[in-house]
């Protein structure tokens, strides 16, 4: 049992390497399928196979998903984990649409590459950094659906008289809100007044503060992170 525990649980040691360059490659394989899966007209053969290294993939994901279970000593804490549920969630859509279709269930195979966090300390070290960063990052958030929601209601009040087919609610000035603050601008919904234009300038300020803030924040605690290590 202890041979085992330091084969699944411990990264350190030959065979512990051994063990998760195998699972980093089965996850790998299992993206491509999903994408191969994907494409139409092929063979009945052809489905065949993908579905049925599908199924070898998840019976192997299951099997490790249980030892980790079985070998960690605090068990409950494990299972409620972040990499514990997303152990479980890149194996459940699997079970849950065997024998169904339940296509939106089985893209959800897709979050099978987050267990890449487990077995890469970069993307480890970035996760540890959003964590030590939550607090700064749940109130930079906050105010973005805050300022979101405000840009929304000053561009409808600009432009629902010059356009009310456009800017009819507020809930239709929310797009336009969300395009300019993150500058990605479509260029579906634009100011035509010059209150609008001028309000738009000043949004298009804030959001490019609204890009760059959380990028500083993490990197300052992907720094942190690193110290700590």
């Amino acid at each position: 049992m202890e041979l085992l525990r330091k084969i699944v649980l411990e990264s350190n040691t030959k065979k512990g390497k051994t063990f998760d360059l195998v699972i980093q490659l089965l996850i790998v394989l299992s993206i491509i399928n999903f994408t191969l899966s994907t494409i139409k007209g092929k063979s009945e053969s052809y489905y065949n196979f993908l579905n049925t290294f599908e199924k070898v993939t998840v019976i192997i994901f299951t099997v490790e998903y249980l030892l980790r279970v079985v070998l960690e000593k605090k068990k409950l804490k494990f299972i409620i984990s972040y990499f514990g549920l997303i152990d479980l969630i890149a194996i459940i859509p699997f079970y849950l649409s065997t024998g169904v279709d339940l296509r939106s269930l089985r893209a959800l195979r897709l979050l099978r590459v987050f267990k890449f966090f487990r077995y890469s300390k970069t993307l480890y070290r970035i996760s540890k950094a959003i964590k030590i960063a939550k607090q700064e990052l749940i109130l930079f958030f906050s105010l973005t659906c805050i300022l979101l929601y405000l840009a929304a209601v000053g561009i409808y009040y600009f432009e629902n008289q010059a356009q009310p087919e456009v800017f009819k609610s507020i809930f239709d000035s929310l797009w336009w809100a969300v395009a300019t603050l993150t500058t990605v601008g479509y260029g579906d919904l634009y100011p035509i007044t010059i209150g609008g234009r001028i309000f738009t300038f000043f949004i298009l300020m804030i959001g490019l503060g609204i890009v760059s803030i959380p990028a500083g924040i993490i990197a300052s605690a992907v720094s942190k992170a690193r110290e700590e290590e």
